[in-house]
């Protein structure tokens, strides 16, 4: 008789999730396991946490939803803080079990977890499955993937690749080995209402983007993907993407469907064209893996020297630029922030206020809802010009982009007063 963990991670989902999945088929008896990692609680090298409240609520919703399908299936979610290696050993103690499923994460630090385990005679079962794309399905080998996006896009395009196919959910989970299931609280937040517009949990995910497409939103996608202000500018597809509540691949099969259906336009191809970067960042980390995590990142140039003073000011909306503090204000108050607003508050506190872009990377961890650790890393390297965009970095214009975005100042008015 076979007794396996499976260990969530960012898939916290049941439905296209092949390693749930295939854990399913393989072991007699399976523990499912979500652990509350207590280094994400310690202050960074900047005087803060890496998990802040609203990301915190949005993952209590949807463990509590995760556990209630698994109930229904006959399972448990065994919920515990701890650190990774510390917890494993006391449940292989507990219930003899040595073999651990979960998805594999290509950032340095989960890889380190992987690797802990495994020197301490754990029997890993990693599986790749966030991306869009399969990634064994690419026209190249990802450690010599094009560095340059718009290479990688044309090289996918001209192989005719579209999404990796979704697996349904299992009809039926092992019975859980013996063992107590720990009673967890759900967390108490006085902010839980500011983030009313993104319920954790699978079937949250599934509302929002069956609504989505039944609007025809996805029409009006390129023309409206920059704006500031409501919930339809743009997909919204991130929250619950960042905490695998549902799948990339899934997304874009239901956009193939609806392209079927309604016809594609310039809206539905960049709807597409958007999940493909997401793509392109988290495939860029087998090709670099830890050198994306360097003050230098792909560059030769080190990151400029952290002010306390200034990122004090810029992190709390107190700069005296208006668009910059409405931006700043709106992250701190929701844990959102628009694309466009992200990269501009980010190019400022680059550029303008020469502060360390590691710093407002982690500030970003700290406070986004939708905090990815690919996207969030790739992002702020493209624009602080240390990854491995050609033109050496992106400066934002703040005057430009007020009068292109907020001419008329509804944006400020609604986070300044």
């Amino acid at each position: 008789m076979t007794t396996a963990i499976y260990w969530f991670r960012n898939d916290l989902r049941l439905e296209d999730n092949p390693s749930f999945l295939q854990a399913c088929k393989s072991a007699d008896h399976l523990l499912p396991v979500y652990i509350h990692q207590t280094n994400l609680e310690q202050d960074t090298a900047w005087g803060f946490p890496r998990m802040g409240e609203h990301r915190r609520v949005f993952l209590d919703q949807t463990l509590q939803e995760l556990r209630g399908q698994l109930r229904e299936l006959g399972s448990d979610l065994y919920e515990v803080a701890g650190d990774v290696l510390h917890v494993f050993e006391k449940l292989k103690s507990q219930i003899q079990a040595d073999l651990i499923y979960c998805e594999q994460i290509q950032a340095p630090e989960e890889l380190e977890q992987v690797a802990l385990l495994s020197a301490a005679g754990f029997k890993i079962h990693s599986r790749w499955q966030s991306s869009m794309l399969d990634a064994h399905s690419l026209p190249f080998a990802l450690e010599e993937m094009p560095d340059i996006f718009t290479q990688f896009r044309q090289q996918v395009e001209k192989r005719g690749l579209r999404f990796s196919v979704p697996v349904d959910s299992p009809k039926s989970i092992p019975s859980l080995p013996a063992i107590e299931i720990p009673s967890i609280k759900a967390f108490n937040s006085n902010i839980s209402s500011s983030i009313g517009n993104f319920f954790g949990g699978e079937q949250s995910a599934h509302m929002h983007i069956r609504q989505y497409f039944e609007r025809g939103l996805p029409d009006t996608y390129k023309q409206t993907r920059n704006e500031l202000i409501g919930m339809d500018y743009s997909s919204k597809f991130s929250p619950w993407l960042a905490q695998g509540c549902c799948s990339a691949g899934c997304i874009a099969k239901q956009l193939a469907d609806y392209e079927f259906c309604y016809g594609a336009n310039d809206g539905t191809y960049w709807l597409w064209f958007e999940l493909l970067w997401r793509d392109y960042f988290r495939f860029l980390h087998f090709k670099y893996g830890k050198r994306l995590y360097n003050s230098k990142g792909l560059s030769r140039v080190s990151s400029n020297q952290f002010d306390g003073e200034n990122f004090y000011q810029w992190s709390s909306g107190a700069t005296g630029e208006s668009l910059i503090d409405a931006g700043m204000r709106e992250l701190k108050k929701t844990g959102y922030l628009s694309n466009r607003m992200r990269q501009i508050v980010a190019s400022y506190w680059i550029y303008d206020m020469k502060g360390d872009w590691q710093a407002g990377s982690a500030w970003f961890e700290y406070q986004l809802i939708d905090y990815d650790v690919y996207s969030n890393q790739g992002n702020w390297l493209y624009i602080a010009g240390k990854g491995t965009d050609p033109r050496g970095g992106r400066p934002f214009n703040v005057a430009k982009q007020t009068q292109d975005y907020d001419r008329d100042g509804i944006y400020r008015q609604m986070w300044l007063t």
